[in-house]
């Protein structure tokens, strides 16, 4: 059976390169320009992570060669701002987002600061992680969650499987963790890295074995 094991993390506080600083302060500009913009229609759930730390720890990914390959997928963008640290790492970087707004964001801040990096509109969720889904129910939040299956299935745009992933960051949802370590390790290929926040807690890194 697969299984997720732990990689230990121990992220070094070095100074941000100039290009990552004004990558960060334009982003963090543009995301409170969208709250503003959304104040009277708010997304639930779109909560930035730690943006610094994410640099950081995808730079040590690289440092380490801890990848078993060059495929960075953020499942759950928003702002694309952690898919564009991935490309800034020489990471062939995509972003998946169930919300159309987050996605033209993302594609704007990466094309205004030369960025390659590849967002598509719809859901990272595999064709067939229902039961995975069913088996979490009842921890899941239904009226807030990025886990929907109304979008249009990445992959199939893309024309890569989950397995084709060489590391997979997301931010759960709180009740929401449990579910994107088990999609992972079902769907995800041996070897396959799980970055993942959890706010105050910060990153976790693990990686799915046979």
């Amino acid at each position: 059976m697969p299984r997720l094991v732990t990689v230990p993390l121990e992220v070094p506080e070095t100074p941000l390169p100039r290009r990552v600083r004004e990558l960060l302060d334009d982003a963090d500009e543009r995301i409170e320009r969208f709250y503003q913009d959304r104040r009277n229609s708010p997304l639930p759930g779109f909560v930035p992570c730690d943006f610094v730390m994410a640099h950081h720890v995808i730079g040590l990914l690289v440092q380490q060669n801890l990848a078993t390959g060059g495929r960075f997928c953020e499942w759950g963008s928003g702002a694309g701002v952690v898919t564009c640290l991935a490309s800034l790492h020489g990471f062939d970087a995509i972003g998946i987002e169930i919300e159309e707004d987050l996605v033209e964001l993302a594609e704007a801040l990466a094309e205004d600061h030369g960025i390659e990096a590849e967002f598509i509109f719809g859901s990272f969720l595999p064709e067939d992680a229902d039961d995975c889904l069913d088996e979490h129910a009842a921890e899941l939040d239904r009226e807030v969650t990025w886990l929907r299956t109304d979008g249009t299935n990445a992959y199939e745009q893309l024309g890569l499987d989950p397995d084709d992933l060489d590391v997979v960051f997301a931010y759960p949802w709180p009740g929401e963790e449990g579910v994107i370590f088990d999609l992972f390790a079902e769907f995800a290929a041996v070897g396959a890295l799980l970055l993942t926040h959890h706010g105050e807690q910060g990153m976790k890194l693990q990686r799915k074995l046979r």
